[in-house]
């Protein structure tokens, strides 16, 4: 096998491919990338057991077909460092100790490095359904980013571990929460197939929904995703990613929305995210909290942590009414405005301050956030 390739496209797919692998794994050949080239293409192709990547790519000169393995991180490095527009791999064998051996050439550096056998290699499925759904790129990445954060991967519940991919007819949810808050999008989506999608909910891995975000790279078209019996299969662009469903029944999340708010604050994202930034100084492992004091016109943040001080923050806000004293981890507060555009504006919506806060935008996004004392 040979080839000459883009350094920099050859990266991309190694970069794409050790978000996938774990360094931790006992499993040597669970550390590489199986590189198959042919026809003027290559494929990139990497494994967990729970989560898959291929990378197709055809900025490629294929001058002998064949598949190799390489060591991800060694590759990565080697890339990263080289100084050359392209890069040359070769599967050769040493004249004296008749043993195979990788030769990678970058510019006028040289690196050898030793193999795996390509057969042992996990098989990673490439995408053949007749029955997906169809989702502008831009709209699912945004929806990812919006909710991924609030996942569980360490739970013990295991469904809190993945993002609820949930469709009624014409509109797709996604919804991910960790017991103390509530991410939850909705957006249009399309159905392509003759048989009738049962949604029986499924629990798509936090790992498999970063990994789909990562590799949404354009802007325009859409993305295709089946969901099986007991996995999703995702294909965009370059990229196919396959993925385990999470095991477990995912909560109620709309039970989780409160009723009918008493109090609802416009807040202007940027003003907002920077007051809970400064608020966020003064606070330490052991007090995660914040008081949010809401009064006429005015919202007040107090923090205080033993081994740091006190803080004060003020802003103005259109607030009237009884004040409310509702105490929040400003971690939540600060994972959900970091996804917005600091231009934007969010309601604030408010019961009362032992009551969960939700939080809105305009465009279909919605996240609950516990106060401290009720936080399970």
């Amino acid at each position: 096998m040979k080839l000459s390739c883009s350094r920099s496209t050859l990266l991309s797919g190694f970069q794409m491919i050790g978000s996938v692998i774990s360094s931790r794994t006992p499993k040597e050949i669970l550390k590489c990338a199986k590189l198959e080239v042919g026809d003027g293409k290559a494929t990139l192709s990497g494994t967990d057991l729970e989560v898959s990547i291929r990378f197709d790519f055809e900025e490629v000169e294929v001058i002998v077909p064949g598949e190799i393995l390489l060591s991800v991180h060694e590759l990565v490095s080697i890339l990263r460092e080289a100084n050359t527009d392209s890069v040359e791999i070769e599967l050769k064998k040493d004249e004296q100790t008749d043993q195979d051996f990788i030769l990678i050439q970058a510019g006028k550096s040289e690196f050898r490095l030793s193999v795996h056998d390509p057969s042992e290699f996990p098989s990673v499925e490439t995408f053949n359904e007749s029955h997906f759904f169809e989702i502008p790129i831009q709209s699912f990445r945004e929806m990812i980013r919006r909710t991924v954060f609030a996942t569980d991967p360490e739970s013990t519940r295991y469904a809190l571990g993945g993002v609820l991919f949930d469709v009624e007819n014409d509109k797709l949810t996604l919804a991910a929460t960790d017991g103390r808050r509530l991410a939850l999008v909705e957006s249009a989506c399309s159905y392509q197939g003759d048989e009738a999608y049962q949604n029986n909910r499924p629990v798509i891995p936090a790992k498999a929904m970063t990994l789909i975000e990562k590799s949404l790279i354009a802007d325009e078209g859409s993305i295709q995703i089946a969901i099986r019996a007991n996995d999703v299969i995702v294909k965009s662009g370059r990229s196919t990613i396959f993925g385990r469903l999470v095991e477990g029944r995912f909560p109620k999340y709309r039970d989780v929305i409160p009723p009918e708010p008493i109090h609802n604050i416009d807040l202007e994202v940027g003003t907002f995210f920077a007051a809970v930034r400064q608020a966020q100084i003064v606070t330490d492992v052991e007090t995660r909290g914040v008081d949010f004091i809401f009064s006429n016109g005015l919202l007040t943040l107090k923090s205080v942590a033993a081994s740091v001080g006190e803080s004060k923050v003020e802003i103005p806000i259109p607030f009237e009414g009884d004040d409310i004293v509702i105490t929040f981890d400003v971690r939540y507060l600060a994972d959900f405005l970091k996804t917005l555009d600091s231009a934007a504006h969010i309601r604030l919506q408010l019961i009362d301050s032992d009551s969960a806060a939700v939080l809105k935008t305009d465009d279909g996004y919605t996240y609950v956030i516990m106060p401290l004392s009720q936080a399970r």
